[in-house]
Formats: C-alpha cells, structure tokens, sequence
C-alpha cells in the first residue's frame, strides 16, 4: 500500500513537472469559421486534461457546435467550434487566458476525497443530499434548512429515475458566513438524513460532502452515478412540449484492428451534453483518445474511440451494457422534463421554504432546480410536473403564479429546443452531414482531427 500511494505521488509529481517544461497552449481563431470560434488547445497529456478543458468551456455558458479530439501520447489536441448561447462568435480578451489556467500546473486535481457530513468553507457550508425523490421532498429540505436559521444561497438539484441528488450551499442567518458549530451541523444532517429517509429506503439515503471543492455538476454526476441510477431507468417517454424522445441512442462495439472500443451516441442536441458525456467516461475509469462532436442540426452526434486506464477495450458484454446504460442516465439526468419557472425577486430568509411549500400544496413536484443568488437578488430556475409525473394544467401554474407573484414567477420555454430563424435552413442542411460524420471510424477520425488542428498549430505538433 505504501508503495503503491508513493508512486501515485511520484506519477504527479512527474505530470506537473511535464506541464510546467510544456505549458499548455490556447489559441482563439475568430478567422476559419463564419459561423463559430475556433478554440485549439494544444498540452502535455494528463489523465482528466479533455474534462478540465469541456469543463472550462461549460462554466464560460459556451455551446460547443463540434469538436475534434486527439491524444494519443503525450500530447493531446483538441479544436472546439464554439458560440455564446446566442449563436454570436466569441470576443472577449480572456477565453484562452481562463482555459488555460484550468490547464495549468497550479490547476486543481479532480480526484478529490468524499467524506459523510456537511463542510464548511470560507464563504458558506457545502451540504450534498442524495435520496429517493418524492413530491414535496426539497420543501421539507429546505424547511429544515430555515427552521435552523440556515439561509440557502445556491443550490441545484438534480432527479432522474425516482433518485434525487443536490449540492446546497449555506450561510448562517445571523452571520452571513458558513457555519462552523459542530453541533448545530450535527443536528441539521441528522435532520436532513430523517426527511430523506421516510420511505425507510436506507440504502442509497445519505449526506456527503466534497472536501477538494469538487465542482458542482460533476458532483451531481457522481452522486448520482454512485446511487446507481444507471440501475433503475425507465427513459422510454417524452420530454413535455419538446416532443422529442427522452432516451438517447448509444452504441459500444470494439475496433479490433486499432485496439479501440468505439461509442456511437446520438441524441437531441442540448446544452452541457458533451460534458456530461466526457464525465461520465472519466469517472467510469475510460480514456478517450479521439473523438467528434458534431451538433449543428437539431440533433448531435458524438462518437469516442477509448480504452480502460489499464490500456484494454472493454472486453466483456456486462460492461459494454453498462458503460450503455451509464451513458444513457448521464445523458438523461439534465434533460429536463416539466414546466421551467424562472422566480426573480429580491432575496430573503425562507424565500425558498415558501415557494416549494406553494408548490406542494398545489400539487406540482419539482424534477431539477437551480438556484442563484446576485447580489440582493434571487435568480432560480424550477422544472415542476404534477405530483404524478404529468404535465401541469395552465390554471394550476397561474394559481401558483398568482400566489407567489405574477411578475415573480413567470413560466419560460426551453430556448434552446428552437433553433433560431437564421440558424434553421443551415441546421436543416447539415442533418445529412451528421449521418456521413458519425460512420467515421478510426483512421478517418484521427486524419480529420490531426488536419483541423493542423491549420492552428502546424506540422510540427503533430510529430
């Protein structure tokens, strides 16, 4: 064991030491593309190098239209076609300057410990809840929370096959920081650990809390990932008012000549897919060597040529229909299902309490929510359905709205399942490309990555 912990010392200290002789480089090209920025990142390899950089550009609210992965090696080379959510070319001074930072040698590790408990940071206590859903479940929740003067200043949460998962942040009511009192921190998880098991289902109901500060959505995919929510999926619906199905098309088969096992994923394209899909293969203990990312139609296509940490294709059928499954409730976690309520107003103790106990009263059960604090303003997004699963009745969502507040509440489309009038004759086009794109396979794959980043960083990064 010892031996073992210090080579995985010497390992880090080997792949800081690379990245700092060979320190990653970032290049914007508003040039190549009418339509995207070009984002090429070229970087000494390290286990977690693509998630950190699909990361980055996922906190930065960019949408990733195609991407061409290589890293075969040392070196890994990525190029993203990228827009802001409005479809507009990126400008701003600091893009490469923030990926690059992530990529750093100074950048934090993603292996980070997991321990029972609440934690308290600087600014507020992380609290990590994971338990079987149920309507009125995150109005108790957040009851318990205010009845022990505890003020939420974000949060998000997270449900998918009759799971829930949510990381909240806290601050105490009286000092604005986060609390530090072991026994008040005691009683509030002994509470909390009491709303999640009253359907007496122990198994999978617990508190966890991240000590290296994990970030917030690959948390949520690990939660949910380690509840095993893979197990339990019944995905063959529809999203309501997006007509489009809800379970994804995934394929696993092996490439024998080049030792590779080669995914096939299609499905709506959405915000976030590609990094969920690039966690879940990190934390399923797979590398991916190359991959394209085509999303510029209605309907993406990703496809990765990946290995085991230990170098092997995946070499038995349970695992090929687990990495499937795993995909496949990856993809589905943040699909959100229901009606979306944006709720704006000015920030207050209990505000959350009372609006999901408004909620529950009238009969709806929250299936995702994110909540935001700006300054002295609360910004949260709640997808609500009925208590059984069905889509709300319009008088019930403006009886909600007129008690909470019509210019408080007010119900939203998901802008992202319509594709904008410019947009649309092009999306339609390049639907057959994406049937040409997604038969590629291995030789192809690698040719086309290594042309594209090519023209950014010349023929002698690719040696």
């Amino acid at each position: 064991m010892e031996f073992w912990t210090s080579s995985l010392k010497v390992d880090e200290e080997f792949q800081k030491l690379v990245l700092r002789m060979n320190p990653p480089r970032v290049t914007v090209d508003n040039s190549s593309s009418r339509n995207a920025t070009l984002i090429k990142v070229d970087s000494a390899n390290k286990r977690g190098s693509l998630l950190e950089v699909v990361q980055v550009l996922n906190d930065m609210n960019l949408i990733i239209r195609r991407a061409y992965i290589s890293s075969d090696g040392e070196w890994f080379m990525d190029v993203f076609h990228v827009t802001d959510q409005h479809g507009n070319k990126l400008y701003q001074d600091d893009v490469a300057e923030k990926i690059q930072q992530s990529l750093g040698p100074r950048a934090r590790s993603f292996r980070s410990r997991r321990s029972v408990g609440v934690q308290a940071a600087v600014e507020h206590t992380t609290i990590e809840l994971t338990g079987r859903d149920r309507p009125g479940l995150l109005s108790e929740i957040f009851a318990v929370l205010t009845d022990h003067k505890c003020n939420v200043v974000a949060a998000e949460v997270w449900t998918h096959s009759s799971r829930m998962a949510s990381v909240v942040y806290i601050t105490d009511e009286a000092t604005g920081s986060a609390i530090y009192d072991p026994d008040h921190l005691t009683k509030i998880e002994n509470l909390l650990l009491a709303v999640l098991m009253e359907d007496r289902n122990k198994r999978t109901t617990n508190t966890l809390v991240s000590v290296g500060g994990t970030h917030t959505e690959r948390r949520l995919h690990q939660m949910m990932y380690a509840d095993r929510d893979y197990d339990m999926m019944n995905l063959t619906g529809v999203n309501p008012g997006s007509g489009h199905p809800i379970k994804p098309l995934v394929t696993v088969d092996n490439c024998l000549e080049r030792g590779y096992t080669v995914v096939n994923l299609r499905c709506p394209d959405r915000p976030k897919l590609l990094f969920d899909t690039v966690c879940t293969l990190t934390d399923m203990q797979y590398v991916v060597y190359h991959a394209t990312l085509i999303a510029e139609s209605p309907e993406a296509s990703q496809e990765y040529y990946i290995r085991h940490t230990d170098g092997c294709p995946i070499s038995s059928e349970a695992e090929r229909q687990r990495l499937i499954n795993c995909l496949e409730a990856a993809i589905s976690r943040r699909t959100s299902e229901g009606i979306r309520l944006e709720l704006c107003s000015d920030d207050r103790i209990g505000l959350l309490t009372d609006v999901t106990r408004i909620f529950r009263e009238n009969g709806l059960s929250v299936t995702r929510a994110e909540v935001t604090t700006r300054g002295s303003q609360a910004v949260n997004v709640f997808y609500v359905m009925d208590s059984s699963g069905n889509p709300v009745k319009p008088e019930t969502i403006e009886a909600v709205r007129k008690e909470i507040g019509l210019t408080i509440l007010q119900v939203k489309e998901d802008e992202y399942s319509k594709s904008p009038p410019q947009e649309s004759g092009r999306r339609e086009a390049a639907a057959g490309t994406v049937e040409f794109v997604i038969g590629l396979r291995g030789w192809a794959l690698r040719l086309a990555a290594r042309l594209v980043v090519a023209a950014g960083f010349g023929g002698g990064d690719l040696a």
